[in-house]
């Protein structure tokens, strides 16, 4: 079970999902548009409610189911980004993926496009507890990138 190894009262993010538009095959695709953590709450040793931290989120399509960690919370992201293709769609912030404490890799339903960026930062003995997005706003025409840029902050 995720999240067990906190004192009690402690806030931990072991889980996470977004909201993603699937490939519309007509030019514009807006990819990732909000990401979601999900968080547990310690009590004497064991774990339960399901608040969550989000980032703003765009208004193109559905949210994901949510993945755990088996063991532990997440403490480090690796974001699939496309480079501006020059073309009117730049589909931006496409996937990601999260370290766990307890060791496994989680990666999320999100597009095929673009490179895999290097490793944040790693949350040493602590973990990811906050989210920060640069999200584009629709701009009614042509390429709507949605989520552009994500940092994730680490909390004891």
């Amino acid at each position: 079970m995720c999240g067990v190894g906190g004192p009690p009262g402690t806030l931990e993010c072991c889980g996470f999902c977004f909201k993603v538009e699937d490939p519309l095959g007509r030019g514009d695709d807006t990819a990732l548009n909000g990401i979601r953590l999900h968080c547990v709450e310690i009590f004497q040793g064991s774990s339960h409610s399901y608040p969550s931290v989000q980032s703003d989120v765009g208004s193109q399509g559905r949210w994901t189911d949510i993945k755990w960690c088996p063991s532990g919370f997440l403490t480090a992201f690796q974001l699939r980004v496309e480079k501006s293709q020059g073309d009117g769609d730049d589909t931006a912030a496409n996937n990601i993926m999260f370290k766990c404490s307890g060791g496994p890799l989680l990666q999320g339903d999100g597009t095929r496009w673009g490179d895999w960026g290097r490793w944040s930062q790693t949350c040493e003995g602590k973990g990811i507890c906050g989210i920060k997005t640069r999200l584009e706003k629709p701009r009614g025409q042509g390429d709507d990138t949605a989520l552009n840029d994500v940092r994730m902050f680490c909390c004891n």
